[in-house]
């Protein structure tokens, strides 16, 4: 960080009454986007995000979002203060209870947390919505799994122009046909590490909500596929299955629908993660990510095997190379040898 942002950051923490506070950097995110823990000699604690808009675009989208999941009474952290030209904000600190820290810890609490969560997600599709969203429709579903050619299945073999059009010409076709309109507000990043758990809170406000700033209106399915089928934690099929039927209990979805639903965007959403992944390693230098590639690519292939995929799974069960460890040591090579912003 420079000299010229630290002075920045310190000016906006000192116009909030914050300049005493002891700062502490926290773990970031796949971002460049920076966070410290905030307290002051008075025990107030609170988290700044240092978002340089030529980085990371604008702030106000989180800003947008956590007031409106606040609105819902949802718990998403309160912004204390925000300097949106220059990518600051000074937002509630909800504490280090992650999902996935506490199922670590109490490993029988994982489908009673993860069926809170959906709760937590049903009432966010009861809301009404923010104004000016953009949707994910099927084209932009389609679109979206660009990353994997460009960058996990070109790090292999490249695929044509042409095959990759028709791919996706598919998927946009699967979805048109298969999905609903889009209708509810959709998080993308709802997993067990962006959920807090708050046990002094009630209801659907016992689950801390982060990470959302680039929430569209899509599926109701998506943020339920975001969860369990996680990129970073494994979760039982036995737990998947229980917390999926929980989940279509609380809602007016019909199994079968549903289920078409969650395989077909879960496997939008793996093969994108997949590209994502290897791009984040051969661009940005995080060859963290390549050891994650093995359960997505265990992901898109559970989703395949639905009789909703069979137009697309033979040709992408080709074509995707399999994590072996000689391909990931390739993906972790390109790494190395690539520049990091």
């Amino acid at each position: 960080m420079t000299t010229l942002r630290n002075e920045t950051l310190d000016a906006f923490l000192a116009t909030l009454g914050w300049s005493d506070a002891r700062r502490t950097p926290l773990a970031g995110d796949a971002s460049s986007r920076r966070y410290e823990r905030l307290k002051r000699p008075n025990g107030d604690k609170a988290i700044l995000m240092d978002a340089p808009p030529n980085e990371n675009g604008s702030v106000q989208p989180f800003v947008q979002i956590a007031e409106h999941l606040s609105d819902q009474h949802l718990s998403a952290p309160r912004i204390f203060g925000q300097d949106i030209a220059n990518g600051m904000l000074l937002i509630e600190d909800l504490g280090d209870a992650l999902f996935a820290r506490e199922m670590m810890r109490a490993p029988d609490q994982e489908a009673p947390l993860y069926k809170t969560a959906t709760e937590a997600l049903i009432a966010l599709h009861k809301a009404p919505l923010p104004p000016d969203m953009q949707i994910m429709d099927a084209t932009t579903l389609a679109e979206m799994i660009t990353p994997v050619f460009d960058f996990y299945i070109a790090a292999h073999t490249p695929v044509s122009p042409a095959l990759q059009e028709q791919i996706k010409q598919a998927f946009e076709s699967l979805f048109t046909a298969q999905l609903p309109p889009p209708d509810v507000l959709i998080l993308r990043d709802f997993h067990a590490e962006n959920l807090l758990w708050l046990p002094a809170r009630a209801g659907v406000a016992r689950v801390g909500l982060l990470d959302f700033q680039d929430a569209l209106i899509g599926h109701r399915a998506y943020d339920l596929v975001s969860m369990l089928q996680d990129a970073r934690r494994d979760v039982a099929s036995s737990v998947e299955a229980e917390v999926k039927a929980h989940f279509i209990a609380l809602s007016d979805a019909t199994e079968d629908d549903f289920n078409t639903a969650y395989h077909l965007i879960g496997a939008q959403r793996n093969l994108r993660i997949l590209g994502i992944f290897a791009r984040l390693c051969m661009q940005m230098g995080k060859a963290q990510y390549v050891d994650l590639i093995p359960r997505v690519h265990g992901h898109v292939l559970h989703n395949l095997r639905h009789p909703a995929l069979a137009p697309v799974a033979p040709i992408l069960i080709e074509i995707l190379p399999d994590p072996t460890p000689e391909f990931l040591k390739t993906l972790k090579d390109k790494c190395a040898t690539q520049p990091i912003p």
